[in-house]
């Protein structure tokens, strides 16, 4: 199906719309039901509507166990205002969807929404390059100083080129590398983090689900690095901190009964005002935590909910993504809900409904939510606030891998680089125009370009007549190991080796010497015969 073109959002959401209402106009079970002395056939009541889908989504790994049935007929009545279903009479949308025996049924045509088209969304600024060996400043040089002549290149040159390979280090000196701008920093956090993101989403592209504009690489390094011993966010600006009462009772309801910092007095049902005033706290803020521009990546992670450490990696990710505001109240947020859960000494804060399932349906449309207010959010936000409410405390570590490639690839930029004399020398004695050619021709003026400096070099070394014949030995025997290919085209048998080097006089023992033996003493042998 074609649809229009819409921002990053919906897309996963549509997908999860219309598998949710394929699960439920296919398993629902329909027969006749009769009203007023007249029977109608493949109906169903409300009520019968609301058992199944409420099991049906407590089953189904993307909404989970903590879906409460009034969070099922919420769903039913949007289902009916987007004629999903339709009463008896065929009217839907007019009136709200009821929890009892009235009558409904599937209208004919498709309720599926079509997918939008996925806007292209394309971050022009790439991580930087790694540096080249060519790619250096030099130190400045002193002045009245002639500019070094184009030079051929010799065996001399070569030689200092490679003086690393045949084992003698010549003069060298550093190069002076460009100081790395913060900017350039928060840069590379932010295209490594994008990166990393898409990686562990297990997508080829992101397009349509973050646009990198919104996304702040000053952002990624303050929740990475500006945080204190317990890990929570610390602000610059405290003006964007929550106000000091809303701290207060928080801290009040997470340490009960010994979290009374202001000693006000304690009356019956005093702890659920203190709940009451943090929830609406979180419920007047403008937008949910994790931000409207980060919707649809949310939405992708719970489909890996079901591989936490997957899920939990993604999250950490994510998390980076955040404003320091929005991270910081939102760590804070999870650990109070899940201190408050965990408290055995703190009083039942609702008379229907457990302390866990409160905690999740009270600040989950805090916590994600679109714009657009879209159809499964309130269950797609209880589905994620839960699993991050069970793993607040390892969400919100900065990734150990996506770090340790960052700062690698930060110290590479920053790398003192060395530089050999001899290596800066300029080849083109005059200007060269290119021409296009062949592969094959490449290639073998690649091999031809490369060994033929080689060969000189292996001459140069063979006719070196100042090197001692042991140190031309070794060099030559580290040349071998380097370049087996031009030293085997250069010595192609150990007879041509030796008419190049002498042969090496073995070692006499100190017991021959002493007799002034020039070889190696030989006991006299005598053959016998013998006569029948």
């Amino acid at each position: 199906m074609e649809g229009k073109v819409i921002g990053p959002g919906p897309y996963r959401a549509t997908k999860l719309w219309n598998e949710t209402i394929k699960l439920f106009r296919g398993g629902m079970p329909l027969r006749r039901h009769w009203v007023h002395f007249r029977y109608y056939d493949c109906s169903f009541t409300g009520s019968e509507a609301v058992d199944y889908l409420h099991d049906l989504l407590r089953c189904n790994y993307n909404f989970g166990p903590e879906v409460t049935r009034y969070q099922t007929l919420q769903l039913l009545r949007k289902f009916f205002k987007a004629h999903v279903i339709e009463d008896i009479k065929g009217r839907h949308g007019t009136e709200d969807f009821e929890d009892n025996g009235h009558l409904y049924r599937f209208p004919t045509l498709s309720p599926l929404k079509s997918f939008p088209v996925r806007a292209v969304l394309r971050d022009s600024s790439d991580l930087p390059r790694l540096i080249r060996w060519d790619d250096y400043e030099e130190l400045p040089q002193q002045e009245n100083i002639a500019p070094t002549k184009s030079a051929v290149l010799s065996s001399d040159l070569w030689n200092k080129r490679h003086s690393v390979a045949i084992g003698d280090v010549h003069e060298c000196k550093l190069i002076r590398r460009k100081e790395i701008t913060q900017n350039q920093v928060e840069h590379i956090w932010k295209s490594m983090t994008i990166a990393h993101l898409q990686r562990v989403l297990g997508l080829k592209s992101l397009d349509g689900v973050l646009n990198p504009t919104h996304v702040n690489g000053k952002h990624i390094v303050h929740n990475v690095f500006s945080v204190n011993k317990a890990g929570i966010v610390i602000l610059e600006n405290k003006a964007e901190d929550m106000p000091y009462w809303v701290v207060s009772a928080m801290k009040c309801l997470a340490n009960w009964p010994n979290g009374n910092e202001a000693k006000q007095p304690v009356y019956p049902g005093f702890e659920r005002d203190v709940l009451k005033t943090v929830s609406d706290y979180f419920q007047r803020l403008k937008e949910p935590l994790l931000t409207f521009h980060l919707y649809e990546v949310f939405v992708n992670i719970l489909s890996l909910l079901q591989q936490q450490g997957v899920a939990t990696e993604a999250l950490q990710v994510s998390c980076l993504l955040l404003p320091p505001p929005n991270r910081r109240r939102l760590q804070l947020l999870l650990r109070l809900m899940a201190r408050v859960c965990q408290n055995s000494h703190l009083p039942p804060l609702n008379d229907t409904i457990n302390t866990r399932t409160l905690m999740v349906q009270m600040f989950s449309q805090c916590v994600l939510g679109s714009v657009d207010d879209m159809d499964l959010d309130e269950l797609l936000a209880t589905k994620l606030v839960t699993f991050m409410m069970e793993h607040h405390s390892t969400i919100f570590q900065a990734p150990s891998k996506l770090r340790c490639q960052v700062e690698e690839h930060l110290s590479h930029l920053k790398r003192v680089q060395i530089k050999y004399v001899g290596s800066d020398t300029d080849f083109s004695a005059s200007p060269a125009f290119c021409k296009q050619i062949s592969r094959v021709v490449s290639e073998e003026q690649k091999v031809i370009g490369t060994q033929t400096p080689l060969q000189e070099l292996l001459e140069g070394l063979i006719a070196d007549k100042e090197l001692p014949a042991k140190d031309k030995r070794k060099r030559l025997k580290q040349f071998q190991k380097m370049y087996p290919d031009v030293y085997h085209k250069r010595f192609p048998t150990e007879e041509s080796k030796v008419a190049v080097l002498p042969e090496k006089t073995p070692r006499l023992k100190p017991h021959l010497m002493f007799f002034g033996l020039k070889k190696p003493f030989q006991p006299f042998q005598r053959s016998w015969s013998f006569r029948a």
